[in-house]
């Protein structure tokens, strides 16, 4: 692997593609900001290339149709070339066919560069009792994404706290600042833990089944993997232009089963020795 340059690299696989998917109040074009480090608006191309009204877009998502094959990209990173999945939530069983015929066909592609490299899903936490819609039990239940990882973003997070403060209200009586902080912050631990969602995800009768996830609330990502056991945590200030994604990076380069994909997602986070040593990328 140390024989192969990460130029030369890029330009045969060319652009890091994701499919990023969730509801439509999940947050997904913040996150898609975040890691390309911008506040613009993407720019948005069909499959022969050419450019796109964003205007048009809206009004047709707004009319209900919406393209999967559209691709969108950010001037500030044009490495990463992003897809959406939106509609089937609201159960469209045509947007839902759609999406699955993308997936198979992406993730099956004979070239690399057509090829879907990630799968990042989205599921807001702010209303815990309702975390996993029908919806995305009927996508993992059903979907082939070959060796295509998925990761979670469960976005909103710090929704849990509010919960988590009325449940253990009396318990925080007298107690110091510090000691409120931590036992709020346990709570919230045990409150997701109790939505049982991770479990249901990793569930082996589904056909697609996260490798990782990532949490995001308004100042704070933390990305945890069940599966390797390693915790990783980078604290963000989401009101700051300059702030970016490097733990949700990090754990999808970490979910990637390809080498030469890692080392190509590795080198858009400027070569970053630690997580090089953790691919075992030297």
């Amino acid at each position: 692997m140390a024989t192969i340059d990460a130029q030369d690299l890029k330009q045969r696989i060319g652009r890091f593609r994701v499919l990023i998917m969730g509801r439509a109040n999940a947050g997904k074009t913040t996150i898609l900001q975040k890691v390309c480090n911008t506040t613009d608006q993407p720019e948005i191309y069909d499959t022969k290339g050419n450019k796109i009204d964003t205007a048009i877009v809206e009004s047709s998502i707004k009319r209900g149709n919406h393209d999967i094959m559209n691709e969108m990209v950010f001037r500030s990173n044009p490495i990463f070339v992003f897809h959406d999945s939106c509609g089937f939530e609201a159960g469209s069983e045509e947007e839902f066919e759609s999406m699955k015929k993308f997936i198979s066909e992406r993730a099956h592609a004979t070239k690399l560069e057509e090829r879907i490299h990630a799968i990042w899903y989205c599921i807001p936490m702010d209303d815990p009792c309702r975390t996993f819609q029908r919806s995305e039990e009927k996508f993992f239940l059903e979907c082939d994404t070959g060796r295509v990882p998925v990761v979670m973003i469960f976005t909103k997070f710090e929704a849990l706290r509010p919960f988590a403060c009325g449940e253990i209200k009396n318990k925080l009586k007298g107690v110091s600042g510090e000691e409120h902080s931590k036992r709020i912050a346990e709570h919230v631990e045990e409150l997701f833990t109790k939505t049982g969602i991770w479990d249901r995800l990793r569930n082996p009768e589904n056909r697609a089944r996260p490798k990782s996830y990532v949490r995001l609330q308004s100042k704070c990502f933390r990305s945890i993997s069940p599966m390797s056991k390693l915790t990783l945590a980078t604290v963000l200030d989401m009101n700051k232009q300059n702030t970016n994604c490097d733990a949700l990076l990090e754990s999808t380069t970490l979910a990637l089963d390809d080498e030469e994909l890692q080392l190509c997602l590795v080198s858009t986070q400027q070569l970053n020795m630690e997580l090089c040593i953790k691919c075992a990328i030297t």
